[in-house]
C-alpha cells in the first residue's frame, strides 16, 4: 500500500489550480475528502490574565493530520501541566484541496505512465495555506501557567512543517475566548 504521497510535493504556497474546461460541470472539484481534526477549541472558557501564541515565520501549506497531530501533542501536554485552566484554540481550518494524478507502474518497473501533463487530479486530502505571521494556535491561561504553556506549544513544532515563533501577549483587552 502506497499510503500518503510525501509532502514536499505541496510545501510550497501556490495559487489553487481550478480547471477550465469548455463543459461547466467539468469544472467543479466533485467531493474533498473529510479532514482528521477532531476539535477546534479545548479547555474551560472562562477569563484569562495572558495568551500564548504560536505563529508561522513562513508562509507554508499545512496538510490537516498534521494539524492534527501538533493539536492533540499541544493538548495533552497542557492537561497534565495546567489541568483544566487553559482554553486552547485552533486558529486553522483546512479549506484548500490537495490533488494527486496517480501514476501505475507496470509489472516489471522499467517505467512509469507518463501521461497527461496538466491533468486536474484527484482530490486526495485538505489543508491549510498559512502566510508568513498567521496565529496558529492561542491558549488562553493565567500567569502562573506561562512557562508550561510555552513548553506544550515547542512540542508541536517538529510536527508542522515550516519555522514557529512563540508569541506572549497580556490579556489587557479582557477577552474571554467565544
Amino acid at each position: 500500500m502506497a499510503g500518503l504521497r510525501k509532502f514536499s510535493c505541496y510545501r510550497r504556497l501556490e495559487v489553487p489550480y481550478t480547471r477550465k474546461s469548455k463543459y461547466k460541470k467539468k469544472g467543479y472539484v466533485k467531493a474533498i475528502p473529510p479532514h482528521k481534526i477532531a476539535r477546534f477549541e479545548m479547555g474551560e472558557r472562562k477569563l484569562y490574565t495572558h495568551l500564548v501564541k504560536l505563529v508561522s515565520r513562513d508562509s507554508i501549506q499545512i496538510r490537516h493530520n498534521a494539524i492534527e497531530s501538533a493539536r492533540l501533542v499541544v493538548n495533552k501536554r497542557l492537561e497534565e501541566a495546567v489541568t483544566n485552566n487553559f482554553f486552547m484554540k485552533l486558529n486553522l481550518y483546512p479549506h484548500h484541496a490537495l490533488r494527486e494524478n496517480k501514476m501505475l507502474g507496470g509489472a516489471h518497473a522499467d517505467r512509469l505512465q507518463t501521461g497527461m501533463a496538466h491533468s486536474f487530479g484527484k482530490v486526495i486530502g485538505s489543508a491549510v495555506q498559512a502566510k508568513a505571521g498567521k496565529v496558529l494556535f492561542t491558549a488562553f491561561v493565567n500567569k502562573e501557567h506561562i512557562e508550561a504553556t510555552r513548553k506544550a506549544m515547542m512540542f508541536a513544532a517538529p510536527r508542522l512543517p515550516g519555522r514557529m515563533i512563540l508569541v506572549v501577549e497580556e490579556n489587557k483587552k479582557g477577552i474571554i475566548p467565544s
